[in-house]
Formats: structure tokens, C-alpha cells, sequence
């Protein structure tokens, strides 16, 4: 199974769009999971037409994400295991421990919000940011992940778009 990644989007219209590097991966997704910041619901009508979608709030959405049907936090489970979501997921010391009680059942926290991609998985617990397809900030390069999901076994993959 194929899980799109994407978080902080921060669309606005024509203004600032998803890069057409990220449609490829989008458009062979089983499904797709936004960890918030989506700020224009329009970017999630174009993901749901290509894919299920499970979408999260960030801090810059506003009631209209919402009623879209994004919730605060999210967990699924696609191909056998088990993922939670959350926009934020605070600062670095503390993040697993912090994120294994929040969803203490997860094999995986995809989470948001810095726009720094980040794909660490250890002791039983995959966390991964995949960074913003829009936005680097800070990061060295837009991007956006996938998860690859097989047998009951999952992988993270990060890549610039």
C-alpha cells in the first residue's frame, strides 16, 4: 500500500499551490493523509478526487478545514497498521515519549508544523514530518513522503518536490 504525506500546504488559491512534482505520487496513492496547515479546503477536494483522505487541523486552518472534516487528531489504520496524526507535535525533547502516549497504540505519528522533514523510527514507533511541498522555511528543500506498507511492515521516504 501507498500513503501520500503532505502538512503545511498553506495554499491561497493560485498564489502559492501544491508543485506539480508532488502530483505524480499523489495521484498513485491508496490513500492520502494531510498533518494540517491546509488553510484553502480547495487542495483537499483535489486530493480527494485521487485518493480517501484523513486530514488534521493546524494552526492555520480556520472552521471551514473543520467542517471539511478535518479533527484536531487522527489515527487509521491502512494496510494493517496503526497511524496517528497531529499538527504539532512540540518541541524535539520530549516528541516520542510525548507522541507514544497521545496515540500509545500507533506503530506511526505523521505530524506537521515545522516544515522540517523528519523520518525516524525506533524503538517500535515511526515518527515522521514529511516537511511542507510549499514552504522550506527553514528546511533545505520542499517536500513531501510516502509510506510504503507491506505485509504488516511499514517505511517511511521523504523526497524534494
Amino acid at each position: 500500500m501507498k500513503v501520500a504525506v503532505i502538512a503545511d500546504t498553506h495554499t491561497r488559491g493560485m498564489s502559492r499551490t501544491v508543485p506539480m512534482g508532488a502530483w505524480p505520487y499523489l495521484e498513485s496513492a491508496d490513500h492520502i493523509l494531510h498533518a494540517g496547515d491546509v488553510v484553502d479546503t480547495a487542495v483537499l477536494d483535489e486530493l480527494k478526487a485521487l485518493a480517501p483522505v484523513t486530514a488534521v487541523m493546524g494552526n492555520c486552518d480556520a472552521w471551514d478545514v473543520r467542517d471539511w472534516g478535518a479533527t484536531e487528531t487522527a489515527e487509521v489504520e491502512l494496510g494493517g497498521i496503526r497511524i496517528g496524526m497531529v499538527h504539532d507535535s512540540g518541541l524535539g525533547g520530549g516528541r516520542r515519549n510525548r507522541l507514544r502516549s497521545l496515540f500509545p497504540h500507533a506503530r506511526v505519528v505523521v505530524f506537521g508544523h515545522s516544515h522540517m522533514p523528519f523520518n525516524e523510527d525506533e524503538v517500535g514507533l515511526l515518527l515522521f514530518n514529511p516537511g511542507s511541498p510549499t514552504w522550506k522555511r527553514r528546511a533545505p528543500f520542499t517536500s513531501m513522503g510516502l509510506l510504503w506498507i507491506d505485509n504488516g511492515e511499514v517505511e517511511g521516504e521523504i523526497f524534494p518536490v
